[in-house]
């Protein structure tokens, strides 16, 4: 399903070349959300097989321009007759090649003002003033000769070359990430690109994209059964449906696992629904909770949990495979694009956290082609898209997401040892300025910082004069994160703090945490729901930190709403202060539990999920 190595090319079609980012393919997503045909291509493709393009995109990447790295693509793509656009690294690539200076001078994340300095077909129609997304470290110092700077960051010194251009080369280059949602005039730039600058035509729709991967799901599938693991959530019953359509309900069998790891009720639900319906003549259940349960019970590494999540459920799949006698069969599953990208999916992508659904052993079936993923080079929109047209009842497409390890990576864990990380000085001066006292808190969690994974402290923010002051902590986790190293992540402090002594708790994955933790995600559910806000929310994780105090152990609640497309970037959700009144007493009564925390972190640089 992946649309690099295609041998038929639309003569309207923009290559973007994947060098690892993180947006990478998102890119492709966004110009085909807006009807222009877009196909990624591997970063060591030739420029030779990409003179039949009508534009060429060159992505992020977690390697450093200045330093010279990943610099062994094919630099005859300059010399081709064809528009290109270069997007942070990309764009330092361009600047680069035709004489311009790349230099590291510091790490910027997050949202910026871009100021558009003038009239160019880049940028037509956008705001003289417009939110852009940064995700980078290298920074274009000087432009090429015969470069103009179509854009600057404002600021104090102001972000220079965040957009250049060159209208007779026809090379453009932007330091910021049009491609994310949370540039919102990123769709019109990259239009602009494509329609404007390259002449594509808008044929390409989510229509195309089912019937291609219906006969994708027959040509792999041949006369075989499948089975699918079927979570209940999004992604695997939005697969479930295309299967169906391409094989028919009788040739598919629905394999739904309890691991002990699900929210509230899950399974029941999740086996009557699909009981329901008439999409699969085949609906298995089975109840392996004690078996992922006693395999997580001594783990700590999120990585190594996501590990033995995915091998547990292969084991139980490859039994009911025996026990099926299916002798000719292929395995599914609901695997989209943001999964494989954090795992490292790209030739050069960084592994930011290897889902469940990637780990090796899962990889190896996909080689082996044991394994079909129709929804891979999807996101959560366009998988919602998808299910529209295909008739999918609205309950079931607008769910909150929810990661495959479930539960298992929301109760973090801790060997109890101390953690080097920032100096308390650095941390509160910086807090400082935005009004908040702020102390790192001593476990680690998962971000991602220019296309690279981070495993570093959140901070606490508390003792702010106007109380739980949400909106001056998201600014103030902005201002932070990027001032003090080390830090990727940031709480607000539910309650009247004024100072806190946070110590490392050593916590396993136990029975009673998860048990916690899924009361925990129901009484914020139903809050959300009361107060009429779930679906503002994209997802609003509930996480069991392993920080104690120096009167109390036990674990700290952290509530993570937050808003979003396809979860390649996020911006963290406000809550209805009544709804945390009402909520956090609730939160306080639950075992070991001693303080609730909302997280006001972007993504980047933290990830939603805190493993």
């Amino acid at each position: 399903m992946a649309e690099s190595g295609a041998s038929i090319l639309s003569p309207d079609t923009i290559a973007v070349i994947d060098f690892g980012g993180q947006y990478a393919h998102l890119i492709a997503a966004k110009l085909r959300g807006t009807g222009v045909h877009a196909r990624l291509c591997p970063p060591d493709v030739l420029a030779l097989e990409l003179s039949g393009y009508k534009g060429i995109i060159l992505s992020g990447s977690p390697d450093r321009s200045s330093e010279g790295e990943g610099d062994d693509y094919d630099h005859g793509i300059f010399d081709l007759d064809i528009p290109i656009l270069g997007l942070c690294y990309g764009h330092q690539e361009i600047a680069k090649h035709y004489g311009g200076t790349v230099r590291h001078e510091g790490m910027e994340f997050g949202p910026a003002a871009l100021r558009h300095t003038g009239d160019d077909p880049l940028l037509k129609g956008v705001a003289s003033v417009e939110t852009v997304w940064m995700s980078h470290g290298d920074t274009v110092v000087e432009r090429p000769e015969g470069f103009e700077e179509l854009g600057y960051t404002e600021g104090d010194p102001p972000g220079q070359n965040a957009a250049i251009g060159s209208l007779a080369l026809k090379r453009y280059g932007l330091q910021f990430h049009p491609e994310v949602d949370d540039t919102p005039s990123g769709g019109r730039i990259l239009l602009n690109f494509a329609q404007s600058i390259c002449g594509c035509r808008r044929d390409w729709n989510m229509d195309e994209y089912g019937k291609r991967a219906t006969e994708e799901i027959r040509r792999a599938v041949g006369d075989r059964n499948v089975l699918l693991l079927a979570s209940g959530g999004v992604d695997s019953t939005v697969c479930a449906w295309l299967i169906s359509r391409a094989v028919g309900p009788d040739r598919l069998y629905l394999l739904h696992v309890d691991t002990g790891l699900m929210r509230h009720d899950e399974s029941r639900q999740v086996v009557a629904w699909f009981e329901g319906h008439d999409v699969s003549h085949h609906v298995i259940h089975r109840d392996a909770s004690q078996e992922f349960l006693a395999a997580l019970s001594q783990a700590v590494d999120p990585e190594v949990k996501r590990g033995i999540i995915g091998a547990a459920f292969v084991a139980v799949l490859e039994r009911e495979v025996r026990r099926l006698d299916l002798s000719r069969f292929v395995m599914a599953q609901g695997t989209i694009y943001p999964d494989t990208i954090e795992s490292g999916g790209s030739k050069r992508a960084a592994v930011i956290k290897t889902h469940h659904n990637r780990v090796p052993v899962v990889q190896e079936m996909i080689d082996s082609g044991r394994m079909i993923e129709p929804l891979r080079d999807l996101y959560k929109v366009e998988v919602r898209e998808l299910g529209r047209m295909l008739d999918i009842p609205s309950e079931a497409l607008d769910r909150h997401p929810f990661p495959g390890p479930g539960i298992g990576v929301r109760v973090l864990c801790h060997d109890g040892q101390p953690i080097i990380g920032p100096t308390q000085a650095d941390v509160e001066q910086a807090a400082k300025r935005y009004g908040f006292h702020a102390v790192a808190l001593p476990v680690r969690s998962v971000g991602v910082k220019g296309d690279l994974r981070s495993y570093e402290q959140p901070i606490a923010f508390f003792g702010h004069s106007k109380g739980f002051a949400q909106e001056a902590a998201i600014e103030a986790a902005v201002g932070v994160i990027n001032q003090v190293a080390g830090i990727n992540r940031a709480v607000l402090l539910w309650g009247n703090w004024d100072e806190i002594d946070p110590r490392p708790v050593r916590r396993n994955l136990t029975k009673s945490r998860v048990n916690v933790a899924r009361e925990a995600d129901r009484l914020v559910h139903e809050a959300l729901v009361r107060y009429g806000v779930l679906n503002e929310i994209w997802q609003c994780p509930v996480v069991l930190v392993p920080v104690g105090l120096t009167d109390r152990g036990g674990d700290l609640v952290v509530l993570r709403p937050v808003l979003s497309k396809r979860a390649m970037t996020a911006r963290p959700a406000r809550l209805p202060r009544a709804l945390m009144e009402e909520l956090a007493p609730e939160m306080l009564c639950l075992k070991d539990v001693w303080g609730v925390a909302l997280d006001v972190t972007a993504k980047p640089p933290g990830t939603i999920e805190w493993e």
